[in-house]
C-alpha cells in the first residue's frame, strides 16, 4: 500500500515522477511513480550509500535480468532500468493484488483448489526461469503477488544463473531461512530441484498459515530445514504426499515443476474462480486505490521521525463474485498453456481491475473537462513479439493478440466477445475491414513439415473455417511465414520452403535457417488459387527479424517495408497483378521497427514521413512532393488529404495531389507531438497524440476541441461504433469519435 513520501525523497527519478513510498528495506526504497504519459510504475531503487559498492550493482543489474527473463507473464514486467545511473532504479509493472503473505492474512488458509491453482501457476513461472537457465533462490509468501489472473513473482535480488557462484561466498546461505533448500542452507549449489523445495513450503504456507519448518531465530530454521520432517498439519490430505515429496532433503527425489504442475491441477477452470470473494474483494481495492488521492509529503523533521501513516480507505467488503468481476473489467480470460505437462494462466492481466482516472485538465486554454475513456482494460502484449499488437477492424468487432491468442473485443463496451484458443502470431493475421484471414494450423505438420493453410476466421466465434488455400510446396510450420497484407480479394504472403527447426535445437523454432528458400506469393480469397509467386533473398543462419515490416496494396501497386539482412530498410514497390518489381529504394536512416505502419498510398503515390513529408510516384518512385519542416510522423490519408504530425507544429494537413498545405495545427506548438504513429482521422475530427494527451483536432477551427489523458500508443477509428480506441501501457481504452458532443450530453 503506498505510504508518504519523506522530505527528502527526489521528486523525479529517471523519466518517473515519485507519487509514494511503497516500502523500504536494506537495499533500497520501493516508490509508486508514473511516467509522462500517465503509466503507473513500481520503482525500485538502490540506496545511496550502497550504491558504489560494485558488488551490489552487479546484483542490483542481474535482479533487472532475472525479471526480464521471467517476463510480464510471469512476473511484474520490466518497463524501464538504469542500473548505471549515480542512483541504480528499476521500474516494473505495478502489480494489482495483495503479496501472498497479507492474502492469507486477510482470507485465512486457502482452500485446496486455490492452493493447487497457485501452485500450477507458479510451476510455470519456475519453469519459464530454470528454461533460461536461472533460478531464483528467494522464492517465499511477501515474494508471490497475487492477481485476479494468476500469481506473479517479484524479487530477484538473488537470483542467479546456474552454475554461477561468483557473488556469493563459499559456505555462506543466500535466502530466507524458512523457505531455504537442505542444500542452499549449508551454503550448496541450488539447483531448479531447490525452488521446487521453496514452492512446496509456500504453497504449505498458503493451506496453512504457517510454513513447513516454523518461525523463530534463524539458526533454529536452518537447523529444522536440514535435519528435521516438515510440519504438514492443516495441509489437505490429498496435497500432503504430494508436497511431502517435493521436501524431501534429497533434491533427486523431488519432482519437477512439470511434474508437480500436473499432479496439482489440469488447467480447467480461470484462476479467479478458484479465490476466495474475500481476497477477489482486496485485488480489486487495491486496484481502485491506485487512483484515489495519494498521501502527501511528509514535512521535515521532527515529523519525519514519525511512522507514516497509510492512506485511508476501507475494504470492499460484501461483493458478490459476479459484481467483482464486473469491477475487474467484465470478464477473466484464462488459458491452458499445454506440453510437458506444464500449466499456466495466460493472458491473466487482461482485463485487470481499474478505476476511471479522476478528472484532469484539457490541453491548452480549453476548460477543465471530465477526461476518462469511455471503458478500460489491461491486456498483454503478445506473447511472441516484442512490438505492439496492430487493433484489426472487422466488421462490429475489433481484434488483436493478446498473450498467446487472438481476442475479439466489443468496441462499445470492452467485453470479450471470444478467444480464439490458437496460438497466433500477430504478424500471421489480416483484416479487410469486414473479414479476418489467418494462416492455420490443421495439425497436420510431422516432424516440423506441414502444408500451409489460409483460413478465414468466423467472427461469431473465433475459430478458423475450413480453409480456402492449400500449398504442399510451402512449410506452414514456418513460424516466419508472413500474412502480409489483403485488398481486392487477394492475400499477400511471405512464405518459405524448407525445415522448421533444427533437430535438438528448440531455439531454432523462432529463427530463420539457412537452407530456406523464401517466396513472395499472391492468393485470391474466394478460390485459393495462386496468382504469382516472385523469388525473395534467403534469411542468415539463425535470424529472427522478418522478411517485411508492413505490407499494402492499393489498386496496381503492393508497396513493402522490406528489411534487409544488414538491417537496413528498402521500399520496394511491385505490381500487385503479376508481382514484377516496379522499383526498390533505400529508406535512408529509416530505424525497422518504426515502420511496422501500413504504408500511406493511393492510386498514384505512395505518402512517407519519420523524416520529410514526401509523396512519390508509384509508376517510378520520383518524388512529386516535399512538405515544409524536417521532421514528420507516418503520414494518414483520407478523401485526397494527408495528415501527419510535424515537430515543433503539431498536426498539419496536405493537398495529397500537390503536396500544398491546406491548414496546420494552432496553438499546439507546446505539446511535442508523437512522431511514432500516424494521426487518426475520423469523421469530424484528426486525433493527434502528443505529450498533453490525445487532441481531438478539429478541422474547422484547427484548434483542439477536446484533449484526453491517455497511455495509449496505437490508436484505431471504428466508426461504426462511434469509437477511438487506444492501445498500449497494456491498456485498450476507449474515447468517443464526436467528443464535445458526447461531453455536452
Amino acid at each position: 500500500m503506498p505510504f508518504p513520501l519523506t522530505h527528502d525523497d527526489p521528486q523525479h527519478i529517471g523519466p518517473y515522477r515519485l507519487i509514494a513510498r511503497l516500502g523500504s528495506g536494506g537495499m533500497g526504497t520501493v516508490y509508486l511513480a508514473r511516467s509522462t504519459g500517465g503509466r503507473t510504475v513500481a520503482l525500485k531503487t538502490m540506496h545511496a550509500a550502497i550504491a558504489s559498492d560494485t558488488t551490489c550493482r552487479t546484483r542490483f543489474r542481474l535482479e533487472s535480468d532475472a525479471a526480464r527473463v521471467i517476463g510480464g507473464l510471469h512476473g511484474a514486467e520490466v518497463v524501464d532500468a538504469d542500473p548505471r545511473a549515480e542512483t541504480p532504479w528499476l521500474a516494473t509493472e505495478y502489480v494489482l493484488g495483495p503479496p501472498l503473505d497479507e492474502a492469507v492474512r486477510l482470507a485465512g488458509p486457502l482452500p485446496e483448489p486455490s492452493v493447487r491453482a497457485l501452485g500450477a501457476a507458479l510451476c510455470g513461472a519456475l519453469g519459464q526461469l530454470h528454461g533460461s537457465d536461472v533460478v531464483h533462490r528467494d522464492l517465499k509468501p511477501s515474494n508471490i503477488m497475487i492477481t485476479a489472473y494468476g500469481p506473479k513473482v517479484i524479487d530477484f535480488g538473488i537470483a542467479r544463473a546456474l552454475g554461477d557462484d561468483r557473488l556469493t561466498s563459499t559456505g555462506a546461505a543466500a535466502g530466507t531461512p524458512a523457505f531455504m533448500s537442505p542444500e542452499q542452507a549449508t551454503g550448496g549449489e541450488h539447483s531448479p530441484a531447490g525452488d521446487v523445495f521453496a514452492l512446496a513450503g509456500v504453497l504449505v504456507f498458503a493451506a496453512t498459515g504457517h510454513g513447513p519448518f516454523g518461525n523463530g531465530q534463524p539458526a533454529d530454521l536452518l537447523y529444522r530445514v536440514r535435519y528435521e520432517a516438515p510440519d504438514l498439519t492443516g495441509v489437505p490430505a490429498a496435497l500432503t504426499p504430494l508436497l511431502a515429496c517435493c521436501l524431501s532433503k534429497n533434491p533427486d527425489e523431488r519432482l519437477t515443476t512439470a511434474e508437480l504442475a500436473a499432479a496439482l491441477h489440469d488447467g480447467d477452470g480461470q484462476f479467479a474462480d478458484h479465490l476466495p470473494d474475500a481476497l477477489l474483494a482486496e485485488i480489486a481495492r487495491r486496484a481502485t486505490e491506485v487512483w484515489q488521492p495519494l498521501p502527501q509529503r511528509l514535512p521535515a523533521p521532527p515529523e519525519t521521525d514519525r511512522p507514516a501513516s497509510e492512506p485511508g480507505g476501507g475494504t470492499a467488503v460484501g461483493l458478490s463474485r459476479r459484481r467483482l468481476l464486473t469491477i475487474t473489467g467484465g470478464s477473466v480470460l484464462g488459458a491452458v498453456a499445454a506440453g510437458a505437462g506444464t500449466w499456466a494462466w495466460l493472458g491473466r492481466d487482461e482485463p485487470t481491475p481499474y478505476k476511471k482516472p479522476a478528472p484532469g485538465p484539457s490541453g491548452g486554454a480549453q476548460p477543465r473537462r471530465k477526461n476518462d475513456s469511455t471503458w478500460q482494460i489491461q491486456v498483454s502484449n503478445p506473447l511472441n513479439d516484442t512490438a505492439p499488437p496492430t487493433p484489426l477492424v472487422a466488421g462490429d468487432l475489433v481484434s488483436f493478440v493478446v498473450g498467446n491468442g487472438l481476442r475479439a473485443f466489443d468496441p462499445k463496451t470492452g467485453s470479450v466477445k471470444w478467444a480464439s484458443g490458437y496460438e497466433e502470431r500477430t504478424w500471421q493475421i489480416v483484416s479487410d475491414g469486414d473479414r479476418i484471414h489467418r494462416l492455420a494450423d490443421m495439425g497436420e505438420a510431422e516432424d516440423g513439415r506441414g502444408p500451409l493453410f489460409i483460413a478465414t476466421v468466423d467472427l461469431a466465434t473465433g475459430e478458423a473455417r475450413k480453409s480456402f488455400a492449400r500449398f504442399e510446396e510451402f512449410n506452414g510450420d514456418i513460424a516466419q511465414n508472413q500474412l502480409l497484407c489483403v485488398a481486392d480479394g487477394v492475400v499477400y504472403l511471405a512464405v518459405g520452403q524448407g525445415d522448421s527447426k533444427v533437430s535438438g535445437d528448440s531455439s531454432s523454432y523462432y529463427g530463420f535457417i539457412g537452407g530456406q528458400s523464401w517466396s513472395l506469393i499472391a492468393v485470391t480469397v474466394d478460390s485459393g488459387r495462386k496468382l504469382w509467386s516472385q523469388r525473395l533473398p534467403s534469411r542468415p543462419d539463425k535470424a529472427k527479424r522478418l522478411h517485411f515490416l508492413a505490407a499494402r496494396a492499393v489498386g496496381d501497386h503492393l508497396v513493402l517495408f522490406q528489411e534487409t539482412n544488414d538491417g537496413k530498410v528498402r521500399v520496394v514497390v511491385r505490381d500487385a497483378r503479376s508481382g514484377e518489381l516496379v522499383w526498390d529504394k533505400p529508406l535512408d536512416g529509416a530505424v525497422p521497427d518504426s515502420l511496422r505502419v501500413p504504408p500511406a498510398m493511393d492510386d498514384d503515390h505512395l505518402y512517407l514521413g519519420l523524416g520529410p513529408l514526401r509523396a512519390l510516384r508509384l509508376r517510378d518512385g520520383s518524388q512529386a512532393w516535399q512538405g515544409e519542416g524536417r521532421r514528420y510522423g507516418p503520414p494518414a490519408l483520407k478523401d485526397g488529404v494527408v495528415y501527419a504530425a510535424q515537430e515543433g507544429l503539431g498536426v498539419v494537413a496536405l493537398d495529397a495531389g500537390s503536396g500544398r498545405r491546406r491548414w496546420e495545427e494552432q496553438g499546439a506548438g507546446g505539446v511535442r507531438p508523437d512522431l511514432t504513429y500516424p494521426p487518426v482521422v475520423g469523421p469530424k475530427y484528426v486525433y493527434g497524440k502528443g505529450a498533453s494527451g490525445l487532441r481531438a483536432i478539429d478541422p474547422a477551427t484547427r484548434t483542439a476541441a477536446r484533449v484526453y489523458k491517455t497511455v495509449g500508443e496505437r490508436f484505431i477509428a471504428h466508426e461504426r461504433s462511434g469509437t477511438l480506441l487506444a492501445l498500449g501501457g497494456h491498456f485498450l481504452a476507449a474515447y468517443p469519435l464526436n467528443p464535445v458532443e458526447s461531453s455536452r450530453s
